[in-house]
């Protein structure tokens, strides 16, 4: 009717139908798009489709899904959008990985001792667990949004921003990542999950799990990612620790106070600071942590962040596919996590259970700890108080 009210000619049109819709019915709907929505012409005009994760349950099914649409539209014409490559702190990696200096000569393994990235939600299923029950924690977030970040994190510098390159240097970490070893993964289920009429009373899918990946690369080799997402947690967060190796030769004797850290909390209250030593105040010459910090509500007063969906809808406006998937991409993630996901659902890795509330199993944590992370203790970091700094 737009058209028509415009009076704009075939060619000119400009159609963008976003798929939130079940993966199952995508081929037969983009089938209908193709023969009775598409543009005569692409003189001045476009068509383009936006499809929803999951993108399959497995690299089989995510392969064959690929192709079906694949058959009907150019790689150009999907859209294959993560919510989580919309946000302000992940689109901020870049910036912050490539136009500071000093971040430069530290982002490798001499410097580096392993990274976290984290997913925590507060709450179960609730009403969702029909759903989440096909899928499990490792398909809703890790693979996917978790895996994101972690491209970003890990990449190398990009010949420029263009899309093509920066997809391409996303795509090379991926396919760098050795296989999944059984003995760094821990998968939880948390008490009172299979309760839900819609969960099946034998139900073996994860609602926690931590992943350790490790990258086969001149800049990452020997540092692992630890991977960590869960539900019913006593915490609501996502973020991304960067954790520094020890100071060599500590005539300070401050080791056991914890580390440098690299912290960039990406929801919620957007806010990045760096966990560091300093002098305690006082007389006496003894350490104590501290850090700078960068709170976005605190120093960006009076600026609207925008919702990661609203930025990236106006992205295939644009026709920007910078912060999209791409097809070989999504192959190259799903042969990650495949051999993983079919030992889950085979039953041969069960998860433990553990309390509504926690921090998730025991064994997590201790997963963290033989990978190298240092918990850092008596220090909590807080959110600045807001106030009108003018």
């Amino acid at each position: 009717m737009h058209e028509i009210s415009k009076s704009s000619q075939e060619v000119s049109s400009r159609r963008l139908f976003y798929l939130a819709l079940p993966p199952s019915v995508y081929p037969s709907v983009c089938r209908m798009i193709r023969k009775y929505c598409m543009n005569e012409s692409d003189l001045g005009g476009w068509t383009r489709v936006v499809v929803e994760k999951p993108f399959g349950k497995d690299l089989d099914s995510a392969e064959l899904l690929s192709s079906q649409i694949g058959e009907l539209f150019d790689e150009p014409q999907i859209y294959r959008i993560d919510h989580y490559l919309g946000k302000e702190l992940v689109q901020n990696l870049l910036v912050l990985r490539f136009a500071n200096r000093f971040f430069l000569p530290l982002w490798n393994r001499d410097n580096i001792d392993n990274v976290q990235i984290v997913f925590r939600e507060d709450f179960g299923t609730e009403g969702r667990g029909g759903y989440f029950d096909e899928y499990g924690i490792i398909r809703d977030i890790i693979q996917n949004h978790l895996l994101q970040v972690f491209c970003l994190v890990a990449m190398e510098k990009p010949v420029s921003l263009k899309p093509e390159h920066i997809r391409d240097e996303k795509v090379k970490v991926l396919q760098s990542v050795l296989p999944i070893k059984d003995e760094e993964v821990v998968l939880g289920q948390y008490e009172g999950y299979r309760d839900d009429p819609t969960v099946p009373d034998y139900s073996n899918t994860p609602t926690f799990a931590t992943v350790i990946l490790r990258i086969h690369n001149e800049r990452w080799e020997g540092v692992p990612f630890i991977l960590k997402a869960g539900k019913a947690l006593n915490s609501r967060k996502a973020e991304i620790r960067v954790q520094f190796k020890d100071v060599p030769g500590d005539i300070f004797k401050c080791e056991k106070q914890g580390r440098n850290e690299f912290v960039i909390r990406l929801q919620p209250s957007e806010a990045m600071y760096m966990k560091l030593t300093v002098k305690q105040p006082g007389l006496e010459m003894s350490t104590v942590q501290s850090e700078l910090d960068l709170s976005y509500k605190q120093r960006y007063q009076g600026v609207t962040i925008p919702e990661a969906y609203e930025r990236l809808i106006l992205d295939t406006i644009r026709g920007d596919q910078q912060h999209f998937v791409r097809r070989d991409e999504l192959k190259a993630a799903w042969e990650i996590f495949t051999p993983l996901l079919h030992r889950i659902d085979n039953g041969e890795m069960k998860p433990t259970p553990y309390q509504q509330g926690s921090r998730g199993p025991t064994e997590a944590d201790e997963l963290s700890a033989k990978a190298s992370y240092v918990q850092t203790h008596g220090y909590i970091w807080a959110l600045p108080p807001y106030r009108n700094l003018l």
